[in-house]
């Protein structure tokens, strides 16, 4: 199974980019996108909605021109859910997740922090809070997660490109990293790394198309239970489709 994960940017620029392009040439079974900017009325094109996906969204409620997630599934799911129960943060569309059998795959936009905004900060350690909380509670079921997603934080020095610099800044400050410590702590791996290792493998250019200041900031962390069901994962950087990368992972999991 093949699951890719893409912040978009907004869905509609990714596409005149070229994304839906690219996704088809990849076989992908599913696709995790975050970061739409748009609401599914907004689609005019045939490609937002290729033949061979069923395609769900899940918008900002109060502006549908920020956040927002989606997922593209060739398999059609059991059940679709919107929202984790986090209040607020759902009606900013945060989180759709598909589910198949004894597995559930969820697309996840983390809040965004800036430099010098305490309530933006506040808000982003609330929502993980509230996840970490959710992880733990769902390790009790009996099914595995993968959750792809923005979580607009580097986890390890290898994560960013100028490690000194970065952890004074948003997104690499280290109580936001010990939120990822808690997710893989509860029994979550990052699946990229269970295959790649290499220091210089980032997801995300805060300063646009220009390839500087690299992080690492898009992960698929899976239940510990699919560890060893990770084949394979890759980054696509041959060309651009939004400030972040795709991530591609192989699984070997039927859904």
């Amino acid at each position: 199974m093949r699951v890719i994960s893409f912040s978009a940017d907004g869905l509609i620029d990714a596409e005149k980019a070229g994304f839906f392009d690219w996704l088809a040439t990849q076989d992908a079974d599913v696709v995790c996108i975050q970061d739409i900017r748009c609401s599914e009325y907004d689609l005019r094109k045939d490609a937002f909605f290729p033949r061979e996906y069923n395609a769900y969204f899940f918008d900002n409620v109060n502006d549908s021109s920020q956040e927002g997630v989606a997922i593209y599934t060739k398999q059609l799911p059991k059940a679709i859910m919107t929202g984790l129960g986090f209040g607020d943060f759902d009606m900013e569309g945060r989180y759709i997740q598909a589910d198949f059998g004894t597995v559930s795959i969820g697309a996840l936009l983390a809040p965004y922090s800036a430099p010098n905004d305490s309530g933006a900060q506040a808000k982003k350690n609330e929502f993980y809070q509230l996840l970490v909380n959710h992880l733990e509670k769902v390790t009790h079921k009996r099914r595995e997660f993968i959750i792809c997603g923005n979580w607009r934080i580097a986890h390890k020095a290898q994560d960013v490109e100028f490690t000194e610099r970065r952890s004074k800044l948003p997104g690499f400050l280290a109580e936001e990293r010990q939120w990822i410590d808690e997710i893989t702590e509860i029994g979550y791996v990052d699946a990229f790394r269970e295959v790649n290792s290499d220091s210089d493998e980032y997801t995300f250019w805060p300063g646009g198309k220009t390839g500087v200041d690299g992080m690492r900031t898009d992960y698929q962390l899976v239940s510990k239970g699919l560890q060893y069901n990770i084949d394979y994962g890759a980054i696509y950087k041959s060309k651009t489709f939004s400030t972040h990368a795709p991530v591609i992972m192989d699984y070997d999991v039927e859904l």
